[in-house]
């Protein structure tokens, strides 16, 4: 058996190209926005008040459930916390 290694763990489960670079997208943009909320102590209904969303859309974002967000609300909350996003295409 041959092993293969891979850049990251969406190039090794998701075959789709698309959803692949999605959920790379979504998932550095959750770290990014996790980091955040930690780095600054924040509690969750100062999140909630921040990002412009329930307590409890602030559980389901700081357990790391990118499924549950867009990639362009993503996008709005790392704004939101004073962060730059940009895209690079090659």
């Amino acid at each position: 058996m041959t092993q293969r290694k891979y850049e990251s763990v969406w190039d090794a489960i998701e075959d789709d190209p698309v959803k692949r670079e999605i959920y790379k997208l979504r998932s550095e943009l959750m770290h990014v926005i996790t980091h955040h909320v930690k780095a600054n102590s924040l509690k969750q209904r100062e999140v909630a008040k921040l990002l412009g969303i329930t307590q409890p859309r602030v559980s389901t974002l700081m357990k790391g459930d990118f499924e549950s967000f867009r990639l362009d609300a993503l996008v709005g909350f790392a704004l939101k916390c004073g962060h730059t996003v940009t895209i690079k295409a090659a």
